[in-house]
Order: structure tokens, then C-alpha cells, then sequence
């Protein structure tokens, strides 16, 4: 459903707006990038009331803002549409804290979407979690730099919805991360995303489990070779 708004006085210039089935209003997005207003594959029906969410690579706000309807602790970290981010926000109550930045390992890096590029600092997921009070649901969805991820900055995540990639986006992958996702949760991987995209292995949804199983590691890993 499409509808356009008019400035907050009715003389301004008008806003292009999208608004999805479920009710949520976005600014209008480039011809060909509607696939930003839809969660698509990712799973959040299981978002606690007190979990502390972090959405890495955020984009325009699909994951965060649902994500801020079941949890008062919603933090999205987007490198580029930080400006639409938290205009989509804003429009639709509030509830999640912005942050400019990128997923890495402190690296400054270049990063490009649609026509704008801007160089970034990167930061660890550990950096992102301790900035947020911590976190229990983790969304990535970083192109690449999921790899990036020290196994240990996972400790304390009960789940975890994550767009996994091969070259030729991102790489090398990490099977030290692989090993650590193995052992500590039961997981399955997507390996049809809701868009074909190459370099796209698929979406990991992973829930942490007690006790340790190497063997399930040594399964997770074997699908990377």
C-alpha cells in the first residue's frame, strides 16, 4: 500500500511513503530496493519482553522496528541509512536506539549502498553489545563482515538470526565461529534466502542450548568447505 504525506504545516514538500501489511510506514525507498521493508526470511517471533536486541546492519529498519514491538530494549546499528533509519523510527513510535556504525574488528572500511559510499570505523560486536548493556537476541545481516565475529563476544547470546556469505561477498569464513555456533546452540541454516542473491549461502537461526557437542560444530563446518 502506497500514500504520500505532506510536511508537518501541509505546505512542505511531500514524503513518499510505503506501508507494509502489517502496519508499518517507511520512507519511500529507491525503485528496486522494496525488499528493505520486509523482515523476509529472519525470525523474531521468540523476541522476550526484556531482551536486549541488537539488529547489525540494520538498513532502513524492517527487523528493529518490529523487533521494538515485543522488546523495550531494541538497538540498530546501520553504517549508511542512518537518516531514513531513524526517520522510520520516529514514524512509527520509537522504541529502538540508533547507532552509526559497522560491524569489524576496529578497521576503517569503505562501504557502499545503492549510489552513497562512506568510509567507517569499524567495531566488534563485543564493543556494539557493551555500548547496549549487553545482548540476548542478535540480528546480522553485515554482508560479509559476520566473519568478523569473535566467538567469545557470543557468549551470554541466547539466539541468533544471522545472512551468512561466501565469496564473493565477505570471506574467508570463520570456522572458529562456525565451531563455537556448533557446539553452543542448536541451529539450522536457510540455504534458500528470500532473495537469490551469489554469494549468499543462506540465514542461520541458531537458539542456545546447554551443554557441548563438538560433533554438531564439525557438521556446521563441513557445510563451508
Amino acid at each position: 500500500m502506497y500514500r504520500e504525506q505532506n510536511g508537518g504545516d501541509g505546505t512542505g514538500p511531500k514524503t513518499p511513503l510505503f506501508t507494509t501489511h502489517d502496519g508499518i510506514t517507511f520512507r519511500r525507498m529507491p525503485p528496486g530496493a522494496d525488499a528493505v521493508y520486509v523482515v523476509g526470511e529472519y525470525r523474531f517471533d521468540d523476541i522476550r519482553p526484556d531482551d536486549r536486541v541488537l539488529d547489525l546492519g540494520a538498513n532502513v529498519g524492517a527487523f528493529s522496528i518490529r523487533a521494538a514491538r515485543r522488546s523495550g530494549h531494541v538497538t540498530a546499528i546501520e553504517p549508511i541509512l542512518t537518516e531514513a533509519l531513524r526517520e522510520n523510527v520516529e514514524r512509527n513510535g520509537g522504541g529502538v536506539e540508533v547507532v552509526d556504525g559497522a560491524l569489524g574488528t576496529g578497521e576503517s572500511v569503505r562501504i557502499t549502498w545503492g549510489k552513497k559510499t562512506l568510509a567507517v570505523t569499524t567495531r566488534t560486536l563485543g564493543e556494539f553489545a557493551a555500548a547496549a548493556g549487553g545482548c540476548d537476541f542478535l540480528k546480522c545481516d553485515c554482508e560479509g563482515a559476520e566473519w568478523s565475529i569473535r566467538p567469545d563476544d557470543l557468549d551470554g547470546v541466547r539466539r541468533i538470526e544471522m545472512e551468512l556469505h561466501v565469496p564473493p561477498i565477505g570471506g574467508p569464513v570463520n570456522r572458529r565461529l562456525l565451531d563455537y555456533i556448533g557446539e553452543h546452540y542448536d541451529f539450522e541454516i536457510e540455504r534458500t534466502p528470500g532473495y537469490d542473491v551469489m554469494g549468499v549461502m543462506g540465514v542461520l537461526h541458531a537458539v542456545r542450548k546447554d551443554g557441548h557437542r563438538r560433533s554438531a560444530g564439525q557438521r556446521l563446518t563441513r557445510r563451508f568447505r
